[in-house]
């Protein structure tokens, strides 16, 4: 049992270092397949980067609502890890492959019924909405897809299984950006198809990860053994309802959690969205470098999750608080260095896209601000997602998201942009806002130690 105040047991950074940048090779490889999109239709035309940035802001959500049923099961399922009990873990992933399954066809059936009606949140321009269209039309498909092979990779990562999902992001990555080049473009005698190119190269990325995760669970993973149970049996035998029961119990706040942020980021970007075209194309360039990095911040916390759910299924508390203290400062640490690399890189990764003058200075000011951002959510992010939320203290983010983004950072939004009508670069200050005040109640939090829960 360990009782210094940071973690000097070298087998703690070794699991760590080697679950977080596996995860953060995989999330920067498998966020480069709609980083592709971007890059190539910003080179074939502002419209269609700002028609696939439009559904993107759908996807942000459907991302964010897997990630949450993912993240439920991973802090329960860290814990019977912790306990070496995988039958248990068997039954959490069919609990949570059904609810994600439930979701994604909501999700696909409202983008078949009303598509022009759910990008009109985002745009005005019918120029951008016709793309958007286009684009959705067959995107929708892969929201199914996605919440299937991201729910089946969190249950790997849950056991310390992570080096897989790197290669499938990297398959992935490739088959995307072949199709992709070849189909957009026209090349090698193929018709140039522009925007819906880039959703067929989606579209064949996302089913190539599925067959694989898939197969990788059913011929090769040897710890959990998913469908050597009959998995279908398990989560609705009778005797089963009380593992519903506690896995909604952890999910349902994280789910609310996620929602309460994931819808107002997409309303945030209609902000900035209905103000100007340029503030849109500015905005989508520079949120596609911010996001880019932010993937490594999510990495932090999706390890510091495994750890300390281990770490509570072993038993060993005093363990729990040193290896958390321990990580609070590593993530301090590694939110400067990316700040630092995102505010370097900025004019060298605008060079890529064709954007007019005023598009191009806003997206260099975007990113200026979103560099003192990145410090501010590499602390609060992995504190409460990764270590408090991963400890099992499901109900604190929450009540803290609900409160800073419906309370003080939409309305302050709204204000900064329609009625003091400030310029845009303050518009996307106060849209980012909370990512900076939420490290003090998180903080708070953190030092109390209350956020330790056994949920096994």
């Amino acid at each position: 049992m360990s009782t210094t105040f940071f973690t000097r047991d070298k087998n703690f950074y070794k699991i760590f270092f080697r679950l977080m940048i596996v995860v953060a090779l995989q999330n920067l490889v498998a966020y480069s397949v709609n980083m592709l999109d971007n890059i190539m239709l910003g080179s074939y035309s502002q419209s269609a980067l700002s028609g696939a940035a439009t559904v993107n802001q759908i996807f942000f959500i459907v991302n964010q609502l897997a990630l949450s049923i993912g993240n439920a099961l991973v802090a329960m399922s860290s814990q019977y890890w912790g306990k070496k009990e995988t039958g248990q873990i068997r039954n959490l992933t069919g609990v949570a492959l059904t609810i994600s399954m439930m979701f994604a066809v909501v999700i696909v059936v409202l983008c078949s019924v009303i598509p022009e009606q759910l990008l009109r949140i985002f745009t005005t321009s019918p120029e951008i909405i016709a793309e958007g269209k286009v684009y959705l039309g067959l995107l929708k498909w892969t929201f199914i897809l996605f919440m299937i092979s991201n729910l089946l990779i969190a249950m790997l990562r849950s056991v310390e299984t992570v080096k897989i999902s790197f290669i499938i992001s990297v398959i992935s990555l490739i088959t995307n950006g072949c199709i992709n080049y070849t189909l957009i473009f026209g090349k090698f005698g193929f018709p140039e198809m522009g925007i819906r190119g880039a959703a067929i190269g989606t579209l064949t990325a996302r089913t190539l990860e599925l067959l694989i995760v898939a197969c990788y669970i059913w011929k090769i993973d040897k710890k959990v053994r998913l469908f050597g149970g009959k998995l279908l049996h398990i989560t609705f035998a009778p005797e089963n309802k009380k593992m519903w029961g506690a896995y909604l119990k952890v999910a349902l706040p994280i789910m609310c959690s996620g929602m309460i942020w994931a819808i107002s980021v997409p309303m945030q970007t209609a902000i900035l969205g209905h103000l100007s075209s340029d503030a849109i194309a500015a905005n989508s360039v520079s949120s596609t470098f911010f996001q880019y990095l932010k993937v490594i911040v999510i990495a932090i916390s999706s390890a510091s999750a495994v750890v300390v759910g281990k770490d509570i299924g072993a038993g060993d508390i005093e363990r729990v608080k040193s290896d958390a203290r321990t990580l609070s400062v590593i993530d301090v640490c590694i939110g400067i260095v990316l700040a630092l690399l995102l505010f370097v890189l900025r004019k060298p990764l605008l060079s890529m896209y064709k954007l007019n003058d005023t598009a191009a200075v806003l997206a260099d000011h975007f990113i200026m601000v979103m560099s003192g951002v990145m410090i501010g959510m590499s602390y609060q992010m992995p504190v409460s997602v990764g270590i408090i939320q991963g400890a099992g203290d499901t109900k604190f983010s929450m009540c803290m998201n609900l409160i800073s983004t419906w309370g003080i950072v939409m309305p302050l939004s709204l204000l900064s942009a329609f009625v003091w009508k400030l310029p845009v670069e303050l518009v996307v200050v106060a849209v980012q806002s909370d990512q900076l005040f939420k490290g003090i109640p998180v903080f708070l939090r953190f030092r109390s130690y209350k956020w330790i829960h056994k949920l096994t």
